[in-house]
């Protein structure tokens, strides 16, 4: 299996719901990161596991909705936590939209808030 990954940081707003996280529950931003990853069986007739620049272009297409937003406010969240792991999900499924004619096994999205904390979502095609 080939592996192509991407990776990008951005900022956005989220707050914490559903439970008591002290501060988290507050409006507070985060340096996301994302870590984007393509596998594929087979190489392009060109030998990449997907074209780079159109990967490119989805991606950062992709994360021109989230960069600078309040997470809270995307209706993508609503009745969500905006959390790690469903902000992951949500970047996954969007990339799969985006990339679906590009041969590729799975997308996987790892989204970190900060050095320590990061969550992933996979999608097998």
């Amino acid at each position: 299996m080939y592996m192509l990954g991407l990776r990008r940081d951005f900022e956005a707003t989220h707050a914490l719901v559903g439970g008591d996280w002290g501060a988290k529950n507050q409006p507070h931003r985060h340096n996301y990161r994302l870590e984007l990853r393509l596998e594929a069986e087979q190489l392009t007739p060109h030998g990449f596991v997907a074209d780079l620049i159109g990967v490119e272009a989805a991606l950062d297409r992709l994360l021109e909705r989230y960069a600078g937003a309040d997470l809270n406010c995307l209706p993508e969240f609503s009745g969500l936590n905006p959390s790690m792991e469903h902000f992951a999900r949500i970047l996954a499924e969007g990339l799969a939209a985006a990339l679906q004619s590009a041969g590729l096994a799975t997308i996987s999205v790892q989204v970190w808030e900060s050095d320590t904390a990061w969550a992933q979502y996979r999608i097998e095609f």
